[in-house]
């Protein structure tokens, strides 16, 4: 669930190489526990600046790093570096903004640099700033390998995927395939570790209180920060809010029930154009879809990386072209495309997370080569940090007996993403169970008032969880009723972006339940 900013498909595609150092100062930690817990040295970090370098790179985009413990338990057993880049107050700054692109999985510094014109207006007021979280983009990528797509055809209806055991004994084998080719960042991934990240960035770009907008899953993380943090809240905008509480199973019928709908919008507006690649007749167009994805599966083209093409790379491409109405025309051309010359690279583009495999590791934590980043590493770290955060691991006793339900059930929610979603449930087994912490200890808030934001034709977070988390957090939480459609409000409604501006610059706040109208008509 990765908010789309850039207008053009992919944001990967720049070298980003920051000519970063950091310094440490002498100033005392917020908080005691900092110090007693071994952490006073993350805590007294400031981060050198500098032009970020890159083909594709903004001039005025700067570059630079924060170091976090690999475990927070034990922060003597190894580091991290996390890649950081902002666009500096043009106006009176009163700190800075975090921005968190959501995925999970996004380069927080790819999609400042390729989407940065959308958040102008609040370099009128902060320094506006995002990152790669651990795992992601260049700080110590995850990835799982190149037998990610044999994983993808067993699970989601290869030859071989009518036995239950064969579909579990290559799960395990692809949890300790994403094990082995991801280093030590893959144990201590997720969303609770990546909020006390965040906390130690806050301190070392020198602000009392964390000021953020987060996007889709970074809506969950900055939910899970405030319950962690609630004296360090400052200014937080959630759009696109995602789910505290659904297992994987439900959010992921969830979301394939919702693309399935955008998809069925998308088709009906490019049946109207006569370059539709599927004809004039929306409901042929989305049967032809079907036997596409199908054919795919069944018969995968050769790329250009040297893999294969299969239907459910397509449906995961597809999927992240609907995220935003203007992202539709691209994958009408993309679509043209692929069926009239067998040309993958265009409609590869809307789900490419990288440039290259494998992934080259920094043995000590260091940010790795924007070059170096895995081809894979989007959804391996989507899997990861959703896995992390998961608490349930249905046994394989349970697998075996549910997988032919479970699977009839996610096609009937969506015959074109149905099975790649379902997948995505799936790849948690042979994983450590994840934390119960989301669940459990984040609600009833007490921290300042939170703008909360759901869309109401959002393909990826349905407006109920906007609903079900503002009920969890408490009185804090403040909503925003978008009447729109696509994934998040703030690139796509005026009046979202107006109203998320005006907070976080001036601080405020709508009435809460007031709403937006739709920028667009069914045209």
């Amino acid at each position: 669930m990765l908010a789309k900013f850039a207008k053009r498909p992919s944001v990967r595609r720049g070298a980003v190489t920051a000519a970063v150092t950091l310094a440490v100062f002498g100033a005392g930690l917020s908080a005691t526990d900092d110090a007693r817990s071994g952490l006073t040295r993350f805590y007294r970090q400031e981060i050198r600046w500098s032009a970020c370098e890159g083909v594709d790179m903004p001039k005025d985009l700067q570059c630079g790093k924060v170091t976090v413990p690999l475990d927070y338990a034990r922060p003597e057993a190894g580091t991290l570096d996390l890649a950081l880049a902002r666009y500096r107050a043009t106006g009176s700054s009163r700190g800075s903004v975090l921005l968190n692109f959501g995925g999970p999985g996004g380069s927080g510094v790819s999609e400042l640099a390729a989407g940065g014109d959308d958040f102008m207006e609040l370099t009128d007021g902060y320094d506006v700033v995002s990152f790669d979280p651990r795992g992601v983009g260049r700080s110590s990528p995850v990835s799982c390998g190149e037998n990610t797509d044999a994983t993808l055809a067993v699970t989601a209806g290869g030859a071989e995927a009518g036995d239950p055991r064969t579909v579990l004994a290559r799960l395990r084998e692809a949890a300790d395939e994403c094990a082995e080719h991801s280093g030590p960042v893959l144990r201590h991934i997720g969303t609770v570790n990546a909020s006390r990240d965040l906390d130690v960035i806050r301190q070392a770009l020198g602000d009392k209180r964390l000021n953020y907008l987060g996007f889709s899953y970074g809506t969950r993380l900055g939910a899970v920060y405030a319950a962690q943090f609630p004296d360090r809240v400052g200014r937080f905008a959630l759009d696109g809010v995602d789910t505290l509480t659904e297992p994987l199973s439900e959010q992921g019928m969830a979301s394939a029930r919702g693309q399935q709908t955008a998809l069925e919008s998308f088709l009906t507006w490019c049946a109207k154009d006569i370059a539709c690649p599927f004809g004039q007749d929306p409901r042929d167009a989305r049967e032809q879809v079907v036997r596409l994805v199908r054919s795919l599966d069944e018969n995968p083209v050769p790329t250009d990386f040297g893999n294969e093409f299969s239907g459910q790379d397509l449906a995961g491409a597809i999927g992240q072209a609907l995220y935003s109405r203007e992202m539709w025309p691209s994958l009408e051309r993309a679509l043209a495309r692929l069926l009239e010359d067998g040309e993958t690279h265009a409609v590869e583009a809307f789900a490419t997370g990288g440039v290259t495999l494998p992934p080259r590791q920094d043995p000590d934590g260091g940010l790795v080569d924007q070059e170096d980043i895995p081809l894979d590493n989007l959804p391996a770290a989507l899997m990861a940090v959703n896995c992390a955060d998961d608490p349930d691991r249905p046994t394989a006793a349970q697998i075996e007996r549910d997988l032919g339900r479970l699977r009839a059930a996610y096609e009937e929610a969506s015959p074109v993403f149905g099975r790649y979603r379902l997948t995505q449930v799936l790849m948690c087994h042979g994983r450590p169970k994840g934390t119960d912490f989301i669940r459990t200890e984040v609600k009833d808030l007490d921290t300042p008032k939170m703008l909360l934001v759901g869309t109401r034709g959002d393909p990826a977070t349905p407006y109920h969880w906007t609903e079900q988390t503002a009920k969890r957090l408490g009185p804090s939480a403040v909503v925003l009723d978008n009447r729109g459609e696509g994934h998040t409000g703030y690139a796509s409604s005026e009046c979202v972006h107006r109203k998320i501006d005006d907070f976080l610059l001036y601080g405020g706040l709508p009435p809460n339940g007031s709403s937006c109208g739709s920028d667009h008509d069914d045209g």
